[in-house]
């Protein structure tokens, strides 16, 4: 008796090993989160569709020497949007957007900003918090454009 239910625990152990081995190089696993002493880049594909303003703003910052990696730290946020944004004065109609944004380490002092419509820079912003919320502070993220 004491065989058979080895033998049965056993074959369960290989077949999960066996899984996870499949989904793991077939890309079917979860993305792992980064900590921020890995070097893996996540990329978000940023829908330049919905946003135009927002992607195209991010777009030139980083054509202008904006760092084109934003690394997640949350609790610096505000702290960068007050830097960012020193110095710019509001505009009726417009949103100030920063890129890199409040969120990264990169961003703060030196940000690029643009006016662009509010319903673009928030729509925007709720969309990358949205993708970025299962990631932890330190997670290096590449936008992508189409």
């Amino acid at each position: 008796m004491k065989a058979k239910k080895f033998i049965t625990s056993l074959i369960i152990v290989v077949l999960l090993s066996l899984a996870a081995y499949y989904f793991e190089e077939n890309g079917q696993l979860p993305s792992q989160t980064p900590s921020s002493g890995q070097s893996e880049v996540v990329r978000l594909e940023f829908p330049s569709d919905r946003y135009p303003e927002t992607a195209r703003h991010i777009q030139e910052a980083i054509e202008n020497g904006e760092s084109p990696i934003c690394t997640i730290d949350r609790n610096e946020a505000e702290e960068n949007r007050k830097e960012s944004l020193k110095g710019v004065p509001t505009k009726k109609g417009y949103d100030r957007d920063e890129w890199p944004m409040a969120m990264c380490a990169e961003g703060g002092a030196g940000a690029d900003i643009e006016y662009i419509t509010p319903s673009d820079n928030r729509g925007a912003g709720s969309w990358v918090g949205n993708q970025l919320e299962d990631f932890a502070d330190g997670t290096r993220v590449e936008f992508m454009f189409k």
